[in-house]
């Protein structure tokens, strides 16, 4: 265990006093950034034989130069990660050391900064900076699992769709069956609707309905072509979350524990209708309750958040989940655990079609327009659950029905058709001719001879003169 430096010997001899109080040795080497063996080390009873190690006057650290601007960006943000400054440093001002360098500073100056602003050590373990926006900026969306509280009626899963206005804290929500495209959109319109317009941003996790894929840390983001289509037509901007920010969305996630503690706790419903109406009965008890963050009526300070919001367009935009399936031999369409009926004149086995479907519809199109330019074989509503069958008779007309066939135990009634007449036989075309057709040869009359002319014939046949054969005859 080498000597520490000077600067570092005295930043552990500084808790010596909160030591000798109860402070723990683990505590003191958390906020030290040393090893606890070392804290013990020089802050034991006999620390005081203990030399700091020496540091190099003519020799400074590369860090030293860029202490100030640090220092600066620490009391703009005091939790700012040291990955990003030291990403900072480098783009910014051409840092040339290492990423630990910039570790080490950072377990004095951040503290010292913290004393500056008044933050205790303690505080500034627990602490996140909060974003305040004025009204109509942003809101937030989360999904809710609700379980299995309508499996008595047949639906085996319902999910709560949340959206919360971050300056008024002024809450919607509603109940589905699924977190699919179409529903997760659809949820956006009723949305857009409850609160009479349309907020300038929306915070999103990094969902698959709104991410096309996951990138690492500090690359952008590629969004949904539907997300983008749709926050283009209602003229909002996707914010999403970065990696691990569990605080990103705090107002909305609070929000999916109160609506379910206030509006589904200790109850029964028998539809998704009936829970959405439990929650529109609520809205005016939340209203009128004052938050404790900002100290405002929510209904006040919602008022001023409506007020804000962008104007809904006159058009919906209609988001369908596309999918590509294949035509079965009984002309059924599987999507989503259900099938769907297309017409059997126009499609055959094995085509492939494509499924546009939103929350309420499924249609079904082919991927090659008819004479007519027209792609849509067939809409159905879309089914709730699993293992239903929607089928449109019509679909099936022309297709065999089984209608043809009999089983009969006696002589079948009614006239007998009329017994295939066998064509004559002309002997100007030759016996051999005559031979060669079933009819000349059904009349060659056969010469009926006794069977003493074949034992006859039999002995007299050179083979029966060998023992050999005669033996195997035997």
């Amino acid at each position: 265990m080498g000597a520490l430096d000077e600067q570092r010997w005295l930043d552990v001899r500084r808790f010596r006093a909160l030591h000798e109080a109860g402070a723990s040795v683990s505590e003191i080497a958390r906020e030290t950034g040393l090893n606890w063996r070392t804290v013990k080390k020089y802050l034991g009873a006999d620390s005081a034989e203990v030399t700091p190690r020496r540091s190099r006057p003519a020799r400074g650290q590369v860090i030293d130069a860029f202490a100030h601007v640090v220092d600066a960006w620490l009391r703009a943000e005091l939790l700012l990660k040291g990955t990003v400054i030291h990403e900072r440093l480098v783009e910014q001002y051409g840092f040339t050391g290492d990423y630990q360098r910039v570790k080490l500073y950072l377990q004095q100056a951040r503290p010292r900064i913290a004393a500056e602003l008044g933050v205790s050590p303690d505080q500034l373990a627990g602490l996140h900076r909060r974003f305040e926006v004025v009204p109509g900026a942003q809101a937030q969306v989360d999904w809710g699992d609700e379980g299995a509280i309508l499996a008595h009626v047949g639906i085996p899963k319902v999910y709560s769709f949340h959206m919360v206005l971050s300056y008024s804290r002024d809450p919607f929500c509603c109940f589905t069956t699924s977190q699919y495209l179409a529903a997760f959109w659809g949820a956006h319109r009723r949305a857009f609707a409850h609160f009479g317009g349309v907020p300038g941003s929306i915070v999103y996790d990094r969902t698959k309905t709104v991410v096309r894929r996951h990138v690492a840390p500090g690359q952008a983001v590629p969004a949904h072509p539907e997300a983008v289509a749709f926050a283009g037509h209602y003229d909002f901007a996707i914010d999403v979350l970065a990696a691990y920010r569990p605080t990103g969305k705090g107002r909305v996630e609070r929000q999916v524990t109160i609506v379910r503690d206030h509006v589904l706790a200790g109850r029964a419903f028998s539809s998704l209708a009936e829970i959405d109406a439990a929650f529109a009965a609520w809205v005016p008890q939340r209203r009128a309750l004052r938050h404790r963050t900002h100290g405002e009526i929510i209904g006040v300070r919602a008022a001023r958040d409506h007020a804000a919001l962008r104007p809904i367009p006159a058009k919906p935009y209609a988001v369908a989940d596309r999918h590509l399936r294949h035509v079965g031999k009984d002309y059924l369409v599987a999507f989503a655990g259900n099938l769907y009926s297309v017409p059997a004149r126009r499609v055959r086995h094995r085509q492939l079609v494509e499924i546009r479907a939103t929350a309420a519809t499924v249609s079904i199109h082919a991927t090659v327009a008819g004479p007519d330019g027209i792609t849509l074989l067939a809409t159905h509503p879309r089914a709730v659950g699993r293992g239903a069958r929607i089928v449109d008779e019509t679909h099936w007309d022309g297709l065999p029905d089984g209608h043809t066939r009999a089983v009969t135990t006696g002589d079948p009634a009614g006239p007998q058709p009329p017994a295939r007449r066998k064509p004559s036989h002309d002997s100007s075309r030759g016996p051999l001719q005559a031979l060669l057709t079933r009819a000349a040869a059904a009349q060659v009359t056969v010469e009926a001879r006794p069977l003493s002319v074949y034992d006859q014939i039999a002995q007299a046949s050179p083979f029966t003169n060998r023992p050999h054969l005669k033996d195997v005859s035997k």
